[in-house]
C-alpha cells in the first residue's frame, strides 16, 4: 500500500462533459449531475467489500502516517469544528455555528475514510421539512423564523467511527432471590386493637461470579465534536449494511468534517456503549429475582474498526446572541433541532387563557342570576 502522507489532497472537481461546469452528487442516486444542463455523470460500481481494519495494527501506523492522507482544512474559532469547504470556496458560514469563515492553507494528517452512507434526501426535500419544523414551534419568538431563514440548509457528511470485537468479562457479584414470611402487626379497628398477619416479601442474598462472553458489531462512535451532546444523541439509526466504498465523487458539492475524536479516543467511548450490554448480559448470568454487580474485568479481543461518513443536512443560526441547530438525518429525512421560546408569548397566552376563563365564569354567573 502506498504511503499516502506524502500525497496531499487537493478538492478534487469534476467537470461536465457538456458544459464545463462543476458536476456536484445527486442524493439519492449513485451520478453527479449537472446544475445547469442537467447532465448524469454515474459514479463507477465498486465491488470492494467494506472491510474491517485491524484496530492495533492501525495504532502502530499512526506513528509512521502510513494510510493517512493530508487534507487542507477550514478551523472555526467561534465553535472548534473542522471541516471542508467546496472546490474553489475561500469564504463561508460555519455550518456547525453560524459565524463567517475564512480558507486558510491548513493542513491536517487524518487517516483516510474507507466508506460511506451517500444522501438519499436532497436539498429540494429536506428544505420543506426545515420550513415545516419552523411552522410548528410554538411560543417562538417573530423573529426567530427570519433568523433561521437566513441560515440555508447545508449537506455535512459527519465523520464516525465503527467497532467489532470480542468480549471476556470476569465478574463477582451477589445473587438475590425473593421469598416470603409471614409477619404480625397490629392494627386499631373501630377503636379496639387487633392482631392480623400479611405476607412480606425479602431477599436472600448469595455470592456470584462467572464469565459471560459478548460480541460487538458495528458500534457507533460519532467523531466530531461541533453539534451538541443532546443533538448527537439522536443521531441514531444508521444504515450501516448500505455503506459504500468511499469515492470523491459522493463529497462533491458537500462539506465533510475531519475527525476530533481521534481513533483510541472513540473506542474509550465504545467501550462505555459495550458496558451497558456486558452488565446486561452479566444480570442474566447471575440470575435470580434481582442481582448485584461488584466487579467487571472486561478483555476486549480482534479488535477492528472502519471510519465512515454520514450525511446531515443541518443549518445553524443565530439568534439573540445564542446557536441554534436544525438537523436532517440525511438517510431517513428524520428531523430534530433546537430552538429558543418568547417570554412575552408565553405570558400573553397565560393572560389570555386567564382571561377567558374570567369571561366564561361571569356568564355562568349571570346565568345563575
Amino acid at each position: 500500500m502506498p504511503d499516502l502522507a506524502s500525497q496531499p489532497a487537493a478538492p478534487r472537481q469534476f467537470p461536465c462533459k457538456h458544459c464545463g461546469a462543476s458536476l456536484t452528487f445527486a442524493p439519492g442516486t449513485h451520478a453527479l449531475k449537472c446544475p445547469y444542463c442537467g447532465t448524469l455523470n454515474e459514479i463507477a460500481a465498486d465491488a470492494t467489500p467494506i472491510e474491517e481494519l485491524n484496530y492495533a495494527t492501525q495504532l502502530q501506523q499512526l506513528e509512521t502516517q502510513h494510510d493517512q492522507i493530508e487534507a487542507v482544512v477550514v478551523h472555526c474559532d467561534g465553535c472548534g469544528a473542522e471541516s471542508t469547504l467546496p472546490p474553489g470556496t475561500t469564504a463561508g458560514t460555519c455550518p456547525f455555528c453560524g459565524r463567517a469563515i475564512v480558507a486558510t492553507a491548513q493542513t491536517k494528517c487524518i487517516i483516510k475514510p474507507r466508506s460511506l452512507l451517500a444522501f438519499a434526501i436532497d436539498r429540494q426535500k429536506a428544505t420543506p421539512q426545515f420550513s415545516a419544523w419552523l411552522g410548528g414551534l410554538w411560543f417562538a419568538p417573530n423573529s426567530l423564523k427570519n433568523a433561521a431563514e437566513t441560515g440555508k440548509l447545508v449537506g455535512i457528511y459527519l465523520p464516525a467511527w465503527t467497532y467489532d470485537c470480542q468480549t471476556t468479562s470476569a465478574y463477582t457479584g451477589e445473587r438475590g432471590d425473593h421469598y416470603w414470611e409471614t409477619e404480625t402487626y397490629t392494627e386499631t379497628v373501630n377503636g379496639r386493637s387487633e392482631t392480623r398477619t400479611r405476607q412480606v416479601q425479602k431477599t436472600r442474598w448469595w455470592s456470584a461470579s462467572g464469565v459471560v462472553q459478548v460480541p460487538f458489531d458495528d458500534v457507533l462512535v460519532l467523531a466530531d465534536r461541533s453539534l451538541p451532546d443532546r443533538l448527537r444523541a439522536k443521531l441514531n439509526g444508521w444504515d450501516l449494511p448500505a455503506l459504500v466504498p468511499y469515492a470523491d465523487e459522493y463529497l462533491s458539492g458537500f462539506v465533510a468534517e475531519t475527525y476530533q475524536v481521534s481513533l483510541p479516543d472513540g473506542f474509550e467511548v465504545a467501550k462505555g456503549i459495550m458496558d451497558g450490554e456486558i452488565r446486561s448480559a452479566i444480570r442474566h448470568d447471575i440470575g435470580g429475582d434481582e442481582q448485584r454487580i461488584s466487579s467487571v474485568n472486561t478483555q476486549y479481543f480482534g479488535v477492528t474498526f472502519k471510519h465512515v461518513l454520514l450525511p446531515i443536512w443541518m443549518s445553524a443560526y443565530r439568534f439573540k446572541g445564542q446557536t441554534y441547530h436544525f438537523v436532517i438525518n440525511g438517510r431517513t429525512g428524520r428531523v430534530f433541532g433546537e430552538r429558543p421560546y418568547s417570554a412575552a408569548k408565553i405570558v400573553m397566552t397565560i393572560l389570555v387563557i386567564l382571561a377567558a376563563i374570567l369571561i366564561v365564569m361571569g356568564i355562568v354567573g349571570l346565568m345563575k342570576q
